[in-house]
Parts: C-alpha cells; sequence; structure tokens
C-alpha cells in the first residue's frame, strides 16, 4: 500500500506547476517533520526541483512557511463559507457544522498534529509573519464563531463562542496527545451543550 500511495502522489505531484509542487512538498513535510528541521534542500528534493527554482519563487524558507500557513487558514475559512451557503438561516447548524468538520479531522490531527499549533510552538517570536497570520486567523475564527452566536440567539455571544473556541482548540490538543478517548463525538456533545445552556432563559 505504501508503494501505491507514493505511485499516486508522485503522478499527482508531476502535473502541478513548480510552484504549487514546492508547497506541496513544503506541506508534507513541515507536517511531518516540523519547521525547523526541515530545510530548503529538502523540501526542494521532495518537489523535483533546485534550490535555485524554489528561491524564484519563495524569497525566504519564511515566506514558504507563511504562505503554507496562508493556504492552510484558507481552507478553514473556506469551511465555514461552504456550511454559510449550506444553511444561510441557520447559524447554531454552522456552528455544528464547523464543530463536526474539526471532529472528523480529529483522526488526521492524532498523527500529524494541528498545523497551526505546531507551528506556534516552532515560532516563539510574535513578530514573525507567519506566527501574525495564524493570530490573525484564529481571531478571525472567534469573531466569525461569536457573530454566529449572536444570530443564533444566544444572550452572552462573546462567552458562547470563547468557550466552543476552547473545546475545539482543547479537543485538537487532546487528540494530538491521545489522553482522550472517542474526542469527536465527546467534542459534538459538549458544544451542543453549550448552545443549549446559553440557548436557556
Amino acid at each position: 500500500m505504501p508503494n501505491m500511495d507514493r505511485a499516486s502522489r508522485q503522478s499527482r505531484v508531476a502535473k502541478l506547476p513548480p510552484r504549487e509542487r514546492i508547497l506541496d512538498a513544503a506541506e508534507e513535510l513541515f507536517s511531518r517533520e516540523g519547521i525547523k528541521a526541515v530545510g530548503v534542500q529538502a523540501i526542494a528534493n521532495r518537489a523535483e526541483t533546485t534550490k535555485m527554482a524554489l528561491y524564484r519563487h519563495f524569497a525566504t524558507k519564511d515566506a514558504l512557511v507563511e504562505e503554507w500557513l496562508r493556504i492552510v487558514a484558507a481552507d478553514y475559512t473556506a469551511v465555514f463559507d461552504q456550511l454559510e451557503t449550506a444553511h444561510p438561516d441557520e447559524p447554531r447548524a454552522q456552528i455544528l457544522g464547523m464543530a463536526r468538520f474539526i471532529a472528523d479531522g480529529l483522526p488526521d490531527i492524532s498523527h500529524r498534529g494541528c498545523p497551526f499549533n505546531n507551528s506556534i510552538a516552532e515560532l516563539p517570536d510574535r513578530t514573525h509573519p507567519a506566527r501574525r497570520l495564524i493570530e490573525a486567523h484564529k481571531a478571525g475564527q472567534v469573531r466569525r464563531l461569536t457573530d454566529l452566536c449572536a444570530r443564533a440567539g444566544l444572550p452572552e455571544p462573546d462567552e458562547a463562542a470563547a468557550e466552543i473556541t476552547f473545546v475545539l482548540e482543547g479537543a485538537q490538543v487532546s487528540a494530538q496527545n491521545g489522553c482522550i478517548e472517542h474526542a469527536g463525538e465527546r467534542l459534538m456533545r459538549i458544544v451542543e451543550a453549550v448552545l443549549d445552556r446559553h440557548s436557556a432563559p
């Protein structure tokens, strides 16, 4: 099976333009080994290109890290957008849909970890562009959850959004360290309980 997976990846990646091949390689290596452990040469080798070609697309390794995380953040934003389209007048359904997205992704996180949490651990400098990108993305998620809680009629939307955020973030950390069994279903029950409690008269 690993050989089939490798062949499938090589076939898919071979069709990508050089910049996308580099980002694909960076995503795989950063997720598997961490930012600091992966050098530019390793990324170039994995992308089947050269360091010179990589630097034509990304001036520095930091710029590559930032662009990788920008793509990861955009994927999460797209989920919010898709849920809004699917449930335009149902803010509670959108909140639960986001929780379900996180719950369904926990098995992957248990193996590779959350890319944002992993990256923050390796980027202690809060002025680093990639670190600022993560913080802005997380703040945007909280604002969006707060707006959904307000639209759902919860009297304290800030508090409800904070509690839901704690649950979503905590579930990902717990999945990564393996300390909680059935984390996905427990996550869903807790988020529903938070919404019910804040909705109660």
